[in-house]
Parts: C-alpha cells; sequence; structure tokens
C-alpha cells in the first residue's frame, strides 16, 4: 500500500435524494480517497445516487441482468488516474442497511469503498481475490471508524 494522498476530483450527482443528509460531500471524498489510497492513485471519479427503476436499467443494460443491485462501478481508466463512475442505488442500500442491522451511512461508505476498489482492478469473482477484496475493505473502514462489514 501506498503512503502517497491521493488526489480526487469529484462529482456528486444525486438523481435520488432520498439519503442526501446521509451522503456530505467531504465524508464521500473521504471514503472514495480512503479506498484510493490503496495503490496511492489519484481519482476523477462520479459519484451518482439512483433509483430502483434507473439502477435496474443499468444493470439489465451492461451486465444483462435484470435487477436494481447495490454499486455499479464503470472503470474507465486504472493508471494513472483512476477514472470511473459509481452508480448506487438508494433503495437497495436502504434495504440491505436494514436486512444487515447496519446503520445506513456505513453501509454507503462501505458500497463507495467496494466500487473504488473495483475501479482499481480488484475483483471478487474468485475465492481468493474475493478475500484479498474483503480484506482491503475490512481495514479501510475500520480506519474509517465503521465497523466490519462482513
Amino acid at each position: 500500500m501506498s503512503t502517497a494522498k491521493p488526489t480526487l476530483s469529484l462529482s456528486l450527482q444525486f438523481a435520488d435524494k432520498t439519503h442526501r443528509e446521509h451522503l456530505p460531500r467531504h465524508k464521500v471524498a473521504r471514503w472514495i480517497k480512503a479506498a484510493l489510497a490503496v495503490d496511492g492513485l489519484d481519482g476523477e471519479i462520479t459519484v451518482r445516487i439512483v433509483g430502483e427503476d434507473e439502477g435496474r436499467s443499468l444493470n439489465r443494460d451492461f451486465r444483462q441482468k435484470d435487477y436494481a443491485t447495490n454499486v455499479l462501478t464503470f472503470d474507465y481508466t486504472q493508471e494513472p488516474v483512476v477514472t470511473a463512475d459509481l452508480v448506487i442505488c438508494a433503495p437497495v442500500i436502504e434495504r440491505e442497511a436494514q436486512e444487515q442491522n447496519k446503520p445506513l451511512q456505513a453501509h454507503y461508505a462501505h458500497m463507495l469503498v467496494h466500487g473504488t476498489l473495483h475501479a482499481q482492478g480488484f475483483d471478487h469473482e474468485v475465492d481468493d481475490e474475493a478475500e484479498a477484496m474483503e480484506a482491503q475493505e475490512r481495514r479501510i473502514l475500520a480506519e474509517l471508524g465503521f465497523a466490519d462489514p462482513y
């Protein structure tokens, strides 16, 4: 892990404003920068908070999965700057936070860290990659003051 402090150009968009108070710009930036620090890379990231319809449409169109998911990562470059769009589906986040009995803001932080790690090339499709990615998530979230998300 690099000790360089990443810089971040952040666009924060709310198509669904339901949880806006849980996502102040400075916190969203802090969570994303913590994930970027894994590789010490700067980032140009757009975060878009969407409703169920937009989340489902994007997941169907780009992943051929006909349901809304918690986070979609559209990564464009990984070096020298991580450029990506992170799409977070507010109703799914709220549902999962309730089911997992965790604070809403903690789940948003987890999904933003998770999506940012995906944008840097981390994956969880095979077991050893999943374990490495989850270990990074646990470490980053602990450093940010959040409980183990798993």
